[in-house]
């Protein structure tokens, strides 16, 4: 028999949620049928697979031992790197600049070297995060960021603030702000546009339409134009929608890429300004504007938070750093 008494960061899940991740050895069709068989118990009593957990529960498993991973001897996350750059943090959360090239998640070419994985190592040595008291949760990232761009990303410390953060992103009470250098120049110096997308997934590239299309999605981005020099511009923009690549995809369809965009771009645009090969683009400002109640984490509201050494801000140092990128 195995117990788990419900923490803090496990209250308000389901009873099933919790043992998917709690057990993740123990096939869901045997938990259903061990919760009907009374073998699974809430503080000693027949529970059904809806409960919620509350803080201070106990929950008794009555099953084999083999559906009980053994604790590692060393956690992958401590073979991460120890680079991080922290904008912020307090007790619930962290504001990271990630860095071009480090990757948000783990994915089939790298596991152990992430954004993640690197915010898990720093809580766990800072002795925030103990996995062995933790059954069900572990730090995570609210949004991510492509491989290929830098910027800021927000981390939650435990789950009331995972929780709260995923709604307000889902809700666009987080507002995100990007610096980006482009080809060419907007007809005007600040706009909104909105148009239409469908994503080719075989492709994973976008296409942008001037009007709606059956399947298609809506797109809107603003923005503002900072610098114009040499035949480029510094752009900031925002996004009012969260789309695949939106921001590559609806400054190309407007005769303005990203400077070293290969897929939305042109190679040989991007050869006349230094032939870089990554695309100039940055989130660089976060602002916390909750219009609706955010529990624990109200304090935010208001708060803006950004990054100042943005390597192409100043458009008169590209084509002598590409080193930098």
């Amino acid at each position: 028999m195995r117990e788990f008494t419900i923490t803090k960061n496990d209250a308000g899940q389901r009873v099933d949620k919790f043992l998917t991740k709690a057990v993740p050895l123990l096939p869901k069709s045997l938990l259903y049928k061990y919760l009907r068989l009374k073998r699974i118990k809430l503080n000693g009593k027949r529970t059904a697979i809806d409960v919620r957990l509350a803080e201070g529960d106990l929950l008794q498993l009555y099953i084999n031992d083999e559906f009980f991973a053994p604790a590692p001897a060393r956690y992958d996350f401590l073979k991460a790197g120890k680079a991080l750059t922290i904008v912020y943090e307090d007790e619930n959360v962290m504001l990271l600049d990630k860095k071009v090239g480090l990757l948000s998640h783990p994915d089939e070419g790298e596991y152990v070297d992430t954004l993640i994985t690197r915010v898990q190592r720093y809580l766990y040595e800072k002795g925030e995060y103990d996995p062995e008291n933790e059954h069900a949760f572990a730090p995570a990232l609210v949004n991510r960021i492509d491989r290929n761009t830098g910027g800021i990303v927000i981390a939650a410390k435990n789950a009331e603030a995972l929780r709260i953060l995923n709604q307000k992103l889902k809700d666009r009470e987080i507002e995100k702000y990007y610096l980006c250098v482009v080809i060419g120049s907007p007809e005007t110096e600040s706009g909104t546009y909105v148009d239409y997308m469908i994503k080719d997934e075989k492709k994973n590239q976008v296409r942008v339409y001037d009007r709606p299309v059956e399947g298609g999605k809506t797109m809107k981005t603003k923005f503002r134009v900072l610098d114009r020099k040499n035949g480029l511009s510094l752009l900031e923009v925002e996004l009012l929608t969260g789309r695949t690549h939106q921001i590559r995809a609806h400054l190309a369809f407007h005769g303005t890429p990203l400077l070293g965009d290969g897929k939305y771009g042109k190679n040989a645009d991007n050869e006349r300004f230094g032939g870089y090969k990554k695309q100039f683009l940055y989130s660089y400002k976060t602002v916390f504007a909750f219009s609706t109640d955010a529990g624990a984490l109200g304090y935010l509201n208001g708060r803006a938070f950004s990054v100042g050494d943005v390597w192409f801000r100043e458009l008169d140092r590209i084509g002598s750093n590409k080193e930098e990128q």
